[in-house]
């Protein structure tokens, strides 16, 4: 139920045979090589060429009021774990919240708050939102666990003429979804590690020697860890000394970074895959001041990590612009109520660029102020 007296239509995405309800694509639009491998696509196979570079540039520009007028406050559902220590969720509402206003968009918000362990929860949730579509214009997803979430998903995503649905914080459309959502946000994994490939290669060289601080296995760790690894071999012809996997832990990056020193000196370079295992790698080296000669990087670009890099003790990381999901999300909907949806990508992904210590103090304060331009530097007082 759409309250809003533009002349827009709802353009929501409904698949059931992987084709657009307006009939203006059949996904994939393209197909990679490894397409048959996996069970979800990934964003350069459903994205048209230019409308996610399009929506990124709008997301980091000046708000442009909405156009359309409205009978009444847009109604937003908001199913999501953010009952976790994550502050993901937080972070990426205000920042949607403070879009739509500096859009001129009114709304309200309903949250369905908890823990990233409750699935069941989450299906509880969804089902009150199906059964209460009639009062809500926009659900927003954030799904505990993508697999387990499917059919919640669909559910949602299949109410096309009272609910437009959007999933936060995956970008990997599963392609036997009966009913796909209308867009998909996040940052991605796979496309950091390639910034920070061609940033590392343009700074260092080739043949350089590296060991890394991976995570757990999986997808994750998969693409900030191994695809990382393979751009750097296959374009510079790096080589690989040691994997350590410290599980995501400051203890794992201690450890596999204690080990490094000590039995694979000729390593220049310690690459970790997320703040805890830099934090831990970083204190590693500090204590047998070794900082200094090993090039350490982290994910993320944190408060700790360009911490670390302002005391000379990180020296890069692909820092995300952390509150670009949540803008995105408010000019989606914006787009959506002025007919404008077809411009969207399907699949939003954040912008990732690389936060590093030849950077001034200036420069660095100036991209944490832009990653998080609506939630605040610092921590939230949750």
């Amino acid at each position: 139920m759409k309250l809003m007296t533009t002349t827009a239509l709802v353009a929501s995405v409904v698949f059931g045979t992987s084709a657009l309800a307006d009939g203006h694509a059949t996904l994939p639009l393209k197909e990679l090589p490894d397409i048959a491998e996996r069970d979800y696509w990934v964003p350069d196979e459903v994205n048209a060429e230019g409308k996610l570079e399009a929506m990124q540039a709008v997301v980091g520009g000046d708000a442009v009021t909405f156009s359309g007028t409205q009978d009444a406050p847009v109604q937003i559902a908001l199913i999501y774990p953010s009952s976790d220590t994550s502050d993901f969720w937080a972070r990426n509402y205000l920042a949607m919240t403070k879009r739509l206003d500096q859009l001129g968009i009114e709304y309200e918000t309903t949250e369905f708050a908890s823990r990233q362990i409750e699935h069941s929860l989450q299906t509880t949730y969804a089902n009150q939102v199906v059964l209460d579509k009639d009062i809500y214009d926009y659900v927003i997803f954030g799904p505990s666990e993508l697999a387990v979430q499917a059919d919640n998903i669909s559910k949602l995503a299949a109410e096309t003429e009272d609910l437009t649905t959007y999933v936060w914080a995956f970008h990997t459309p599963l392609k036997d979804l009966e009913h796909q959502p209308a867009a998909w946000f996040d940052f991605s994994s796979a496309a950091g590690a390639l910034t920070m490939c061609d940033y590392m290669i343009g700074r260092l060289g080739e043949g350089v020697t590296m060991a890394m601080n991976r995570g757990i296995p999986g997808i994750t760790d998969n693409q900030r860890s191994g695809d990382f690894k393979a751009c750097v071999e296959e374009k510079a012809g790096w080589t690989t000394v040691y994997e350590h996997y410290g599980e995501y832990q400051r203890e794992g990056g201690f450890a596999g970074t204690s080990l490094i020193l000590q039995s694979y000196p000729e390593a220049t370079i310690i690459h970790n895959a997320n703040t805890a295992m830099a934090m831990g790698s970083v204190e590693a080296q500090v204590s047998v001041g070794k900082e200094k000669e090993i090039f350490s990087t982290g994910w993320g670009g944190t408060g700790l990590e360009l911490d670390a890099i302002r005391r000379g003790e990180l020296d890069a990381t692909p820092m995300r612009m952390g509150d670009d999901v949540g803008a995105a999300t408010a000019e989606a909907i914006k787009a959506d109520l002025e007919g404008r949806s077809d411009e969207l990508p399907f699949v939003f992904l954040g912008r990732i660029t690389v936060a590093h210590d030849q950077m001034s103090a200036e420069e660095i304060d100036a991209l944490e102020q832009e990653a998080f331009r609506f939630s605040g530097v610092g921590a939230l007082d949750r």
